[in-house]
């Protein structure tokens, strides 16, 4: 099948690369702050990253109920492996669990941050409108959230759209100052989301 506009002007490499790292810093993690068996959750996660990039070049199936819940369904587990992992520092700092020395509590916890980041960006570019397809195509009016590129008559290319780096960018930005920066939220689903990737931060 042909790729979309959508495809070739929002590099889905970029997105499998980020979620790929995700998967990583989840193995680096100390063994008590992994949900189940090390390698079986990140090995559940790899099939449905796998099945994602062998679907999404393809428009019709880019655009089906099945791929859509493939990709929540990674995006998902990945982040109830993270906020497992939050619970299990909480409880070792407050009641002096199992991490071994300062450097590991450190370590640890830049992990599950970063993890937030990435993890969240995919929410962000995967809802967004209906999708980064449906994006592409105009096929919502309404934006979930609101780029100052869309704002910014004569600055910018009149089509321009919202690609994984500028979901990102939100992400990194929205855990940094726990609030909106220069991206601001305009649906409900939108405004939770970000309230609940703050406080994971």
């Amino acid at each position: 099948a042909e790729s979309s506009p959508s495809y070739r002007s929002d590099p889905v490499w970029h997105v499998q690369v980020f979620v790929v790292l995700a998967l990583v810093l989840q193995l680096l993690l100390p063994e008590h702050l992994v949900a189940g068996p090390r390698y079986l959750l990140v090995f559940l996660e790899l099939i449905l990253l796998v099945l994602l990039m062998v679907t999404t070049p393809k428009e019709p199936v880019f655009r089906s109920l099945l791929r859509r819940l493939n990709a929540v369904t990674l995006a998902g587990l990945v982040s109830l492996a993270n906020i497992y992992s939050l619970v299990g520092v909480s409880q070792d700092l407050l009641a002096g669990g199992r991490i071994a020395n300062g450097q590991e509590l450190i370590l640890s916890a830049l992990n599950i941050y970063a993890t937030n980041i990435i993890i969240f960006a995919l929410w962000y570019w995967e809802l967004d409108r209906g999708g980064p397809l449906a994006r592409g195509q105009g096929e919502r009016a309404y934006p979930d959230f609101l780029f100052p590129q869309m704002q910014a008559t004569g600055l910018v290319d009149p089509d321009w759209e919202p690609m994984f780096t500028d979901y990102l960018y939100l992400s990194f930005t929205n855990v940094t100052a726990f609030s909106p920066t220069d991206t601001l939220p305009l649906s409900r689903w939108a405004k939770l989301l970000m309230t609940m990737q703050s406080m994971v931060s």
